[in-house]
């Protein structure tokens, strides 16, 4: 998720030996510039747990996610943000999926987690717990394994050029023509001077849906035969996310509140020469690779579960917890519109990590891959909450 600083809760740049020092407990540490990115919620100050998805759903991520743990490679080295180990993750899962099956009463349930769980809260974008809550899919969008003037825009596989350097950061680049290790080239310069000539995977239709891809990192193309093959991420090119979004606020094409995917594909069609420099402002590009067909796969390597897998920065939160997730979604008309939006509340597994994705104050839920997900992810922005449940043997460690 995106030299001799680390990022600690609030994105204040930490000195390499200040993140010595902090080290310990770099989640709840404090000092006089430095925030915890999750405080501790006592009884009183916590919601009243009720789920509004199914059931099934939430079993089939507890499910992915305790594989998940339990194929790390030491079960019990602790996670790297929290400093619990991950096979104690692992059992505290079990016992809430246990919980789960036992069906209790919303009253009962309540009770049980508290008894099980230390409940703490994201700190939010402002320390006062506030969340961006936004939405993603995985797109379905016409294709072909050839160019043809129909199909003419190219998603592109991870390229050979594309190198990483482990020298002080990670860092994504490849060589120029003197053998020095630099940036990988741009989004404009990849659309422009055609570098990757000879790497294509498959070729779209519309060039904003192959943008669309970029952003969503994983997605399925529907091909003239009428099958459809998966595609996940693959990697990047390793620089800066910029938002298209909030060019168009920017530039005062749009407010916050008008911006959409539907929106700006509207106004691309009617300002087609706005197109290319606009979506040229991110230079970040995004490599493919073809997946199975069960779904797309999170930054952990799980299948992703609509309405449960969520994308938060794993370079903050932690991985091993389950989340509970209050914000608001859209309930549609039949012609796609918002009919008005409607609180929800619902265990969700931080399984994704993005490059919008930044800081303890954004969130992102996969709503899965069907019309009403598309809809919906092209207009949520909204405000929200985030907890994590932590382990009670476990948080006593971070207190």
């Amino acid at each position: 998720m995106a030299s001799g600083s680390a990022r600690l809760g609030y994105g204040c740049l930490v000195p390499l030996v200040l993140l010595l020092v902090l080290l310990t407990n770099p989640l709840l540490s404090s000092c006089a510039h430095v925030e915890p990115t999750l405080v501790e919620i006592d009884h009183g100050g916590s919601p009243f747990f009720i789920d509004d998805a199914s059931q099934d759903s939430l079993i089939d991520a507890i499910d992915r996610h305790l594989t998940y743990l339990s194929l790390t490679s030491k079960a019990d080295q602790a996670d790297r943000i929290s400093g619990i180990p991950r096979d104690e993750y692992h059992r505290s899962l079990a016992t809430f999926k246990q919980l789960l099956i036992s069906n209790p009463d919303p009253i009962r349930l309540n009770q049980l987690i508290r008894s099980h769980f230390q409940l703490y809260q994201a700190a939010g974008r402002d320390g006062n717990h506030g969340m961006l809550v936004t939405g993603y899919y995985e797109p379905v969008f016409p294709g072909s394994l050839e160019q043809t003037p129909t199909y003419r825009y190219p998603l592109y596989g991870v390229p050979d050029a594309l190198l990483t350097s482990y020298q002080g950061t990670k860092k994504s680049g490849r060589l120029d023509e003197n053998d020095r290790f630099v940036p990988f080239w741009t989004r404009r310069e990849i659309e422009t001077s055609n570098p990757l000539s000879g790497s294509e995977l498959v070729w779209l239709k519309d060039r904003f849906d192959a943008y669309l891809l970029h952003i969503q990192g994983s997605g399925r193309i529907l091909l003239p035969d009428g099958t459809t093959r998966a595609l996940h991420f693959g990697a990047s090119n390793g620089l800066t996310y910029r938002s298209l979004g909030k060019l168009f606020v920017d530039e005062k094409i749009m407010t916050r509140e008008e911006v959409s995917i539907d929106a700006i594909r509207d106004y691309f069609i009617s300002h087609p020469d706005q197109m290319e420099r606009m979506l040229h402002h991110n230079p970040r590009y995004t490599f493919f690779k073809w997946g199975d067909n069960r779904g797309p796969r999170g930054s952990l390597g799980q299948i992703l579960t609509a309405d449960r897998s969520i994308a938060v920065d794993h370079s903050i939160f932690p991985t091993g917890a389950i989340g509970y997730l209050v914000s608001r979604r859209p309930v549609l008309n039949e012609d796609g519109s918002i009919n008005h939006w409607k609180m929800f509340g619902r265990f969700v597994l931080p399984q994704d990590s993005g490059a919008a994705i930044k800081g303890p104050g954004r969130v992102d839920l996969f709503l899965g891959n069907d019309y009403y997900a598309e809809k919906a992810a092209g207009s949520m922005k909204e405000k929200g909450s985030l907890f994590f449940l932590l382990p009670r043997s476990g948080a006593e460690r971070l207190n």
